[in-house]
């Protein structure tokens, strides 16, 4: 895989495809940049930086370099919509399954933070994001 901060992202990537139950790395990389781009839309711009800069380079490019030309973040956002969002973006028709991979993206990006940026990101998400990603 690629490097990124010095550090190679191979390991990352299978445990996304092993928890997520996805059939390739490459299937892998397509959910986790879905997730990236999706959670990126869902939190405030200090947190965004926050957690960009916990991330390796590659990780944090996907969650920097998505912005909608004019965009509020709904406070309300279910997981629901939440996980409709990223199964379109991953190629996905099914929000059901999008579930599995989206939560093992979570795990592994908060394997990255410190318990403060994690809480900052729980506390900047809508209400039933922060619980998917608390959860996670």
């Amino acid at each position: 895989m690629t490097q990124a901060n010095g550090s190679d992202l191979s390991g990352y990537y299978q445990q996304i495809q092993e928890n997520g139950r996805l059939p390739t790395v490459d299937v892998a990389q397509r959910w986790n940049e879905a997730v990236l781009r999706t959670l990126s839309l869902n939190l405030d711009r200090r947190t965004k930086k926050r957690l960009g800069k916990a991330l390796p380079d590659e990780l944090a490019y996907f969650l920097s370099r998505t912005f909608w030309l004019v965009h509020f973040r709904d406070g309300n956002k279910s997981e629901q919509e939440f996980l409709k969002e990223v199964a379109r973006r991953s190629g996905s028709t099914d929000p059901k399954f999008a579930l599995l991979p989206t939560t093992a993206v979570l795990h592994e990006l908060k394997a990255y933070t410190g318990d403060e940026v994690s809480d900052a990101v729980a506390d900047s998400l809508a209400p039933e994001l922060s619980e998917l990603w608390q959860k996670a």
